[in-house]
């Protein structure tokens, strides 16, 4: 569950937000009248979600996760130590 704070409480605990948040997985929502007008979250969180967006933005990347999930339904899997073995014998 997302908490939420009032913008002046937020500013009241600005600088005891970052160990308040840590460890945490979530966004603080900061409400301004009781409407919600910014999110604070872990840089951690920040960034998975900047790389999420990245690969959601990328046409052939997302046709690539498709296919992989579709393969993954038919059963079209190798086991990891299948494809090492593979691997190896490729290279020599």
């Amino acid at each position: 569950m997302t908490r939420t704070l009032s913008i002046t409480e937020a500013r009241d605990r600005l600088t005891r937000l970052p160990d308040e948040l840590a460890g945490e997985h979530e966004a603080l929502t900061i409400t301004r009248y009781g409407e919600p007008v910014l999110a604070i979250l872990p840089f951690e969180l920040y960034e998975s979600i900047i790389e999420t967006l990245d690969v959601m933005g990328d046409p052939a990347l997302m046709a690539a996760l498709r296919d992989s999930a579709q393969d993954i339904v038919a059963g079209r899997t190798v086991a990891l130590e299948e494809l090492e073995a593979e691997t190896e014998a490729e290279r020599s």
